[in-house]
């Protein structure tokens, strides 16, 4: 498996030392606004179980992300299959931070490290991510790592069965 080193981070396997501050990430109700309710123990774990399993299998995923000066856990960040109940195909890119790791960057940082693994080492034609209409914040960093929003392309979550979280903005990148 790739790991993958910025200035300030590295993206890496899971750890077993991952799991306490990823599921008290996914306990948390600011950092699951746009996602949906939070997560028990049981289910964030079940999370890290399926991400790594989905990584050995195809060689890409989600990425855990440290700091490289300090050695927390910040997050998540990578590439995953787009889910076959959405109206568009592709490989998607996201990250998911603690709020302590939010402000600081570190999305962009690691939307880049993942965006030239898929263009350079994969090969894929293009790069999708998608997020709530309400999301300002991730679509800054879609903007910022230089994906394009076309409104035509927004759509409705269908695992979403209505509310703020349905609808969806859909932004695209090319090498």
């Amino acid at each position: 498996m790739a790991e993958l080193r910025t200035d300030r981070l590295l993206l890496r396997r899971w750890r077993e030392s991952d799991l306490e501050p990823w599921a008290a990430m996914n306990a948390d109700p600011e950092v699951r606004e746009h996602l949906g309710d939070v997560l028990t123990p049981e289910q964030s774990n079940a999370v890290v179980a399926l991400m790594q399993a989905e990584f050995d299998e195809r060689g890409y995923g989600w990425w855990a992300v440290e700091a490289l000066d300090t050695g927390a856990f910040l997050g998540r960040a990578g590439l995953d299959r787009v889910d076959e109940s959405l109206p568009f195909t592709g490989v998607d890119i996201g990250w998911r931070l603690t709020r302590a790791a939010w402000g600081h960057g570190y999305a962009t940082e690691a939307a880049l490290a993942g965006l030239a693994f898929g263009f350079e080492s994969l090969g894929l034609p293009e790069i999708v991510a998608s997020t709530t209409v309400a999301n300002v914040r991730s679509q800054a960093v879609m903007r910022r790592i230089g994906m394009t929003r076309d409104l035509a392309d927004d759509f409705d979550d269908p695992s979403v069965p209505g509310g703020p979280l349905r609808r969806c903005v859909l932004y695209r990148i090319r090498p």
